[in-house]
């Protein structure tokens, strides 16, 4: 078992969220998870160039963002739903791996990303 999945099975394995993420993804193939990164990587971007062109976090285009990233998620993983997605937002900036992520696109993307979902 990869370190990821051991950890995300000890925080989140009795989670309705987890358990169909998991049976979703137990039949993936390679090129369905580089399909799933395509989908992520590509909200990702609509974050970037919201923040980049100094859009606030309630326009248009950062809440298309917000709703790509949610979609995203639920075409792949799991049902995400506003709430669920406020909570992955909070853990974009406070865990450091996920804050890495985005601040190493833009620096001050992950709290960009997570002040406008939870401005949805």
């Amino acid at each position: 078992m990869h370190e990821y999945e051991k950890e995300a099975q000890e925080r989140w394995g009795n989670t309705d969220a987890y358990r169909q993420s998991h049976n979703r993804t137990s039949g993936y193939s390679k090129e369905d998870f580089a399909a799933a990164k395509i989908d992520q990587e590509a909200a990702t971007e609509l974050f970037v160039y919201a923040f980049g062109n100094g859009l606030e976090i309630t326009s248009e285009k950062a809440q298309a963002a917000v709703l790509a990233h949610r979609e995203a998620i639920t075409k792949w993983f799991y049902d995400c739903s506003p709430e669920m997605q406020k909570q992955l937002a909070v853990m974009y900036v406070q865990d450091k791996r996920f804050k890495e992520y985005y601040d190493g696109r833009v620096r001050g993307l992950a709290q960009y990303v997570h002040d406008a979902i939870w401005a949805q």
